[in-house]
């Protein structure tokens, strides 16, 4: 009898017998689970880095807003809950054009290897009547305006390899509408580093518009990755979905994102490196998620449930 054999199908049973996990199709080890409903399980608010002074911190990093429990109260239907419980992880804008609101999970690593984070999500703008700043659409009872003040979420990792090796930032972004405000539905990646306080102290990047890149046009659409998610009409019907990314610590690259039915190959999309080196970043593995409003309507991104799991 093939002992690995008998190893993965049992492995297969029990996570198909728990209802949490029967959702994921998580590779052989799994580093975390987070049900929000038993609590943010870690995912806290990203703040720069300062010298006890916040002061000091990065003009983008000093509002980034916390993450917060939420079980999607609306005014129309009551508490939404979550998937199959009553929380589900929240991240909130201000009502400002550009404001975004992070999260991070902080981790380190114990191998390099392949990386795969899946999450079910939803994503709305606040409902705000009449429609701030939309002049050219209007309700219809299927189609609501407010599909266009949604602006955009990313998923993103920061890598570090400690002193002598690389550091780099890994990020895909939904993009629901560009700058101007026309509803695009595409994934985006990223091609310059993201500047950091090491960096703005240094004078090669001041506070820029996009908190992940250089300059705010240093983002190329995925190939293939067009995208229009479940919407489902208006502001105030959230609709779960589904997605798998996975990374390669060992050659520095995205690999594959999945989001609902769509699959997209990453491995030959570059992933911008630091030119200088970090310290104190060894074996650096953390994760972030956060969203960005492009008009004077807040937006939120929920996550229901988190899982993470490697290949090592």
């Amino acid at each position: 009898m093939d002992i690995d054999l008998l190893e993965r199908a049992m492995a297969r049973a029990l996570r198909g017998s728990d209802p949490l996990l029967s959702r994921f199709n998580p590779m052989p080890r799994i580093l975390f689970v987070n049900d929000f409903d038993n609590g943010t399980n870690g995912w806290c608010e990203l703040s720069g880095n300062h010298d006890n002074n916040l002061d000091n911190l990065r003009q983008r990093a000093r509002d980034l807003r916390p993450p917060q429990l939420s079980t999607m109260t609306f005014f129309d239907t009551g508490s939404h809950g979550s998937i199959d419980g009553t929380y589900s992880l929240k991240l909130g804008t201000r009502p400002k054009p550009g404001h975004m609101s992070q999260a991070i999970k902080r981790f380190t690593y114990s191998q390099l290897g392949q990386v795969q984070f899946e999450m079910y999500f939803t994503f709305k703008a606040e409902t705000v009547y009449p429609q701030v700043g939309i002049t050219d659409s209007s309700w219809d009872g299927n189609y609501d305006p407010s599909a266009l003040q949604f602006g955009d979420f990313t998923i993103s990792n920061d890598v570090g390899e400690g002193q002598d090796g690389e550091r780099y930032h890994c990020a895909l972004r939904y993009e629901n509408t560009d700058r101007e405000g026309k509803l695009v539905q595409r994934w985006m990646y990223k091609t310059s580093v993201q500047p950091t306080t090491k960096m703005e102290r240094n004078g090669t990047a001041q506070s820029p518009e996009d908190y992940h890149v250089v300059h705010p046009d240093d983002w190329k659409p995925v190939p293939g990755g067009h995208q229009p998610l479940c919407y489902n009409e208006i502001p105030t019907k959230a609709n779960w979905h589904y997605l798998r990314w996975v990374f390669d610590t060992r050659s520095r690259r995205n690999t594959e994102l999945q989001v609902n039915d769509l699959t997209m190959d990453l491995r030959e999309l570059p992933v911008p490196i630091y030119e200088h080196k970090y310290w104190g970043c060894e074996r650096l593995l953390n994760f972030c998620l956060d969203v960005r409003t492009r008009r004077p309507v807040r937006n939120y991104l929920w996550v229901d449930s988190v899982v993470v799991s490697v290949d090592w």
